[in-house]
Order: C-alpha cells, then structure tokens, then sequence
C-alpha cells in the first residue's frame, strides 16, 4: 500500500474549506487518498456522529449576553459570558 503525502497546504485548504480542526482534515485527507470532496463527506459524517452523541444533552446552566447601541454604530465593546453567577474576565 502507497502513503499519499500530504502537505500543509492541502490540509490548511481542507480547513479554511471546512471549519475543522488542522488533525481531524490531515486525518480525512489520508482516509480520502487526497481528495478533497471525499474527505469533506468523511469529515461531516464524523460531526454528524458528534452530533449525535451530545443529542441527548441539555443546555442548562449559562447565559450568552449581546449589547447593541442605540445609534446601531460598530464599537468596540466586549461582552461577558455568565457561567454559574460568575462573571468571566474582559
């Protein structure tokens, strides 16, 4: 059996294609032989049995904040996540 090389720029195209992490696209690349539609099917096929595996779980505990301006101009303003009653640092 022949090893395909793959190069950081195959799996940096993978990943700005993708979203996905830099192990999990040179992992699909080499299941794929290289080709890129192929280890875009194997990588959604892995977040979908991630998905599934977390189905059954549920969101309880958090708060996600968003402020806006009254004037709806883009500032710089960092929000603050809640968790357990506790402020995260800015």
């Amino acid at each position: 059996m022949s090893e395909i090389k793959i190069s950081a720029t195959d799996i940096n195209k993978l990943r700005q294609m993708t979203g996905a992490g830099m192990m999990d696209c040179k992992k699909a690349l080499e299941e794929a032989g290289g080709d890129y539609d192929a280890a875009v099917d194997t990588l959604r096929k892995k977040g979908i049995a991630k998905a599934a595996k977390r189905e059954d779980r549920e969101a309880r505990e958090g708060v996600v904040i968003a402020r806006s301006t009254a004037d709806q101009k883009k500032r710089d303003h960092r929000g603050a996540e809640l968790r357990n009653g506790l402020r995260s640092p800015q």
